[in-house]
């Protein structure tokens, strides 16, 4: 998911393909777009803002939506605590990855444990972002880190868990990669141990693979592209890969050595998502809702009922691909017709955040908001719908 700023940045300026620039107006391109992408980085740094920034961290809403009137403090830290990541595993797990500290649920959202990056713990220090799940094996999690305060305790690179997030490992360190840090990371689509990083300052060279669990890398092919905001890994079809960017979108059938270019998008690409294997594939940008059926070779432009909405994130419902659901800055909407329309859900107030929903329930919605962290579910159908909150330390 394309980030706040980053997210500005690119998808405001609509790529060209490369083959149809000349060399030195694409190699100035190249290093216009690397200048500006390391001023972005510093500025962010030091405004302490990177993690909002990171793409696979969430879609950060473009602009934030009226706050929360709420405690300076709850079970998630800070009223300066806000979230990169959210996931929703079966049977009834939540890990919820901030900017202060990695929180996990078992039942649900009833119950939290800080279970890395607080004090004495493993990440400790850290921020967490990019937060993955295999789709072979839901026990098998990656998260990326980055320090939260100068002089951090722990260890900024990859971590892996193989218990659904209870414990965690590093398994390389940034450092050892970059000089700057990982900018997102994805589960593979052909063992629990392959995962991909995308190193923003390697441009078409910045897609690395591991398959050992992220011990050792290797660079996977050269993108298409010099700047990605997202990859998307097809479950049930091993090296099937989707790679997203203010260019377009583009397609691998072997693990990212390749690429083939996907006509007919107009503008960028915000975010793609699948409910699993062998279901529809959907994807948001400048232009609207994309659909593909053919496992991404081809993607048509949805015309349905406010299909035009500018949805800066998409999920769709593992229980059932037709339902899907939408962020913009201000408002969620869910999709019940595989994105040809949709309908605005519950108002709520608050900076809105992440989107996960439940595996076995495509009606339950998870919402996180930030600044402070606080989570959500919407329970319900029509008039009944309503958000319950599910935040430690809440009245609400």
């Amino acid at each position: 998911m394309a980030a706040t700023l980053l997210g500005r940045y690119r998808g405001r300026s609509p790529g060209r393909k490369e083959g149809l620039e000349s060399g030195p107006r694409r190699r100035f391109r190249r290093q216009a777009e690397s200048v500006a992408l390391a001023l972005l980085l510093l500025a962010l740094l030091s405004a302490g803002m990177l993690a909002c920034t990171v793409p696979g961290s969430g879609a950060a809403s473009p602009t934030p939506s009226t706050p929360t009137v709420a405690p300076e403090k709850n079970g998630f830290g800070s009223a300066a605590n806000h979230v990169h990541s959210l996931l929703a595993l079966a049977p009834h797990v939540l890990l919820l990855a901030t900017h202060y500290g990695l929180f996990r649920s078992s039942d649900g959202g009833r119950h939290w444990q800080e279970v890395a990056g607080g004090r004495g713990q493993i990440m400790e220090d850290l921020m967490t972002y990019s937060l993955t799940a295999s789709p072979l094996d839901p026990q098998r999690l990656y998260v990326l880190t980055y320090p939260n305060v100068s002089n951090a305790r722990g260890t900024p690179g990859l971590y892996m868990s193989k218990d659904q997030g209870r414990t965690w490992h590093l398994m390389v360190s940034s450092a050892s990669l970059t000089q700057t840090t990982i900018f997102l990371a994805t589960a593979g689509n052909e063992s629990p141990d392959e995962v991909y990083i995308y190193l923003s300052d390697r441009q078409e060279h910045g897609l690395l693979v591991s398959h050992d669990g992220g011990s050792h890398f290797r660079e996977a092919g050269r993108l298409p592209f010099s700047v990605i905001t997202g990859l998307l890994a097809l479950p049930g079809e091993p090296g099937h890969l989707l790679v997203y960017s203010s260019a377009g979108m583009a397609l691998s059938s072997d693990g990212g050595a390749h690429w083939q270019l996907i006509v007919g998008l107009n503008g960028g690409i915000f975010d793609a998502t699948t409910a699993g294997p062998n279901q529809p594939i959907y994807a948001s940008g400048d232009a609207g809702m994309y659909l593909s059926r053919d496992g991404g070779r081809t993607f048509t432009r949805s015309t349905g009922a406010n299909s035009f909405f500018l949805l800066t994130s998409l999920v769709a419902a593992p229980s059932n691909a037709h339902i899907l659901y939408g962020k913009t800055a201000t408002n969620i909407y869910r999709s019940t017709d595989a994105g040809q329309s949709w309908t605005a859900l519950p108002p709520i107030r608050g900076n809105l955040s992440e989107l996960a929903v439940d595996p076995l329930d495509p009606y339950q919605l998870y919402l996180s908001l930030s600044y402070p962290t606080a989570v959500y579910l919407l329970s319900g159908q029509g008039s009944g719908a309503h958000w319950q909150s599910l935040t430690p330390g809440s009245t609400g």
